[in-house]
C-alpha cells in the first residue's frame, strides 16, 4: 500500500562558466589562489553592487581559494553539495590565477503521487 504523502524531490542544475568581468553580478564566483583580487576583495566588490547578497566559502582545493556565492543558492540547496559541484565544475578550466563568474539556473522538480 503506498503513502499518500510520499513524495520525491530531483534538482535539475545548469551551469555557465566565463571569464569574470566587471560588474561581476553573478551567482558565484570561482576565486584562484594566486587570482588579481582575494575572496574579501570580491566580496566587498559585490557588496558595492548588491549589498549582503554574498558568501563567502572558503576552500581546501590546491588552486581555488574561495567561491563568493549569492545567499540564496544556499537556501536552494545544501552548501557542501552546491560548494562541491561548483567546485568539481570550475577545477576543469580554472587555475590559481583565475576569477571566474558561474551562473547557476537551478530547477527544483517536485512530484508527488495521492492515493484516491
Amino acid at each position: 500500500m503506498s503513502n499518500p504523502t510520499e513524495s520525491s524531490k530531483k534538482v535539475e542544475i545548469n551551469m555557465r562558466l566565463s571569464e569574470f568581468e566587471i560588474p561581476p553580478m553573478q551567482d558565484v564566483l570561482i576565486i584562484g589562489r594566486k587570482a588579481p583580487i582575494g575572496p574579501e576583495a570580491a566580496k566587498r566588490m559585490v557588496n558595492i553592487l548588491s549589498p549582503d547578497q554574498y558568501e563567502i566559502r572558503k576552500t581546501e582545493h590546491p588552486a581555488i581559494e574561495a567561491i563568493v556565492v549569492r545567499k540564496s543558492l544556499l537556501n536552494m540547496l545544501p552548501q557542501d553539495k552546491l560548494v562541491s559541484l561548483v567546485l568539481e565544475e570550475g577545477e576543469k578550466i580554472a587555475n590559481e590565477t583565475m576569477i571566474l563568474k558561474v551562473q547557476l539556473n537551478i530547477t527544483i522538480i517536485v512530484s508527488k503521487s495521492i492515493e484516491i
